[in-house]
């Protein structure tokens, strides 16, 4: 930061405590090992203790197969209670989703121009533990690449 001769020392100090806060605090967690994909993956849990918010990030390569109508992909996201019980979130939980077969589905890939593209969806519900779906429909012979992180941000600082 530059700092000219009216630059309050203390100022400096609180703009950087604030991005810290900000930012310093978020954790990434790997849910989906990057791999091409030819059958349906439930992605590890993300547990939400401890942080108001949770992003998921999708990464979606290029189709080996003609995507169509009867052929797609669609990423969903699922809560629980328990990190056992896991049920399709509902849309409403979700800051962007499509009609899906589940409710809960955050993109739906069944063309070629909707292929090779990040796909990212915060959770809004109030279930501790959240997972990534990937759903496949028809036969994917070749599969797609795909890869899915999550983000826990907004850390909870205790009072």
């Amino acid at each position: 930061m530059l700092c000219l001769n009216r630059c309050n020392p203390l100022l400096i100090w609180r703009n950087e405590m604030q991005e810290f806060r900000d930012f310093g605090n978020d954790n990434v967690v790997k849910c989906l090992t990057a791999e091409t994909r030819t059958a349906d993956a439930n992605g590890a849990s993300v547990d939400r203790k401890g942080y108001d918010g949770a992003l998921f990030v999708w990464s979606i390569g290029v189709s080996g197969d003609t995507l169509s109508g009867s052929v797609y992909s669609e990423l969903e996201l699922e809560h629980s209670d328990d990190n056992s019980t896991f049920t399709d979130c509902a849309n409403a939980d979700l800051s962007a989703y499509v009609t899906g077969n589940n409710t809960g589905t955050a993109a739906k890939i069944d063309d070629a121009a909707e292929d090779d593209v990040i796909v990212r969806v915060a959770y809004l519900g109030t279930k501790r533990y959240v997972r990534p779906v990937y759903n496949i429909t028809g036969t994917h012979t070749n599969g797609i690449p795909t890869s899915c992180v999550a983000i826990q941000n907004r850390a909870k600082y205790p009072t």
